[in-house]
């Protein structure tokens, strides 16, 4: 059974982020099935530290911008919207090139609050970071 309101369209998603920072780190959603949305960021110059690898303020945009998505795509757009509450992230591998691959699920979709985890991973399915964000559904 799906989670959403009503069938999410990556190309709308796509669409109404270009201009903005998920657009500038290259962030493009790439998969939505009946319980998690997908998106891809590169691991390039807009994406990495002074060391040379992914920065985890990178990551945490990533699992945010899956999170706000998700969020939206849940509820009745004509009734409410959703605003981020708390993120949390543990950063666990490093990665200093290719792309990483975040993909939402919901924890709990209340009527005022809903929790998502949003799990990153490397090319190589190795999970780079976990993060959890907490939405608020706000009454229009």
């Amino acid at each position: 059974m799906s989670i959403w309101h009503s069938e999410p369209s990556l190309a709308f998603a796509n669409e109404r982020s270009a201009g903005s920072v998920i657009s500038h780190l290259g962030i493009e959603f790439t998969d939505v099935g009946d319980d998690h949305l997908a998106a891809r960021m590169p691991v390039d110059a807009r994406t990495l530290q002074p060391a040379g690898v992914l920065h985890g303020g990178a990551s945490v945009t990533l699992a945010e911008t899956l999170a706000s998505w998700a969020a939206t795509f849940v509820v009745d757009p004509e009734v409410a919207y959703c605003v981020g509450m708390e993120i949390n992230a543990n950063h666990l591998r490093p990665v200093m090139s290719g792309a990483v691959t975040g993909v939402a699920r919901p924890i709990t979709l209340g009527r005022r609050t809903q929790v998502w985890e949003i799990r990153i991973t490397d090319d190589a399915r190795k999970l780079v970071c976990i993060s959890r964000c907490t939405m608020a559904v706000v009454e229009r």
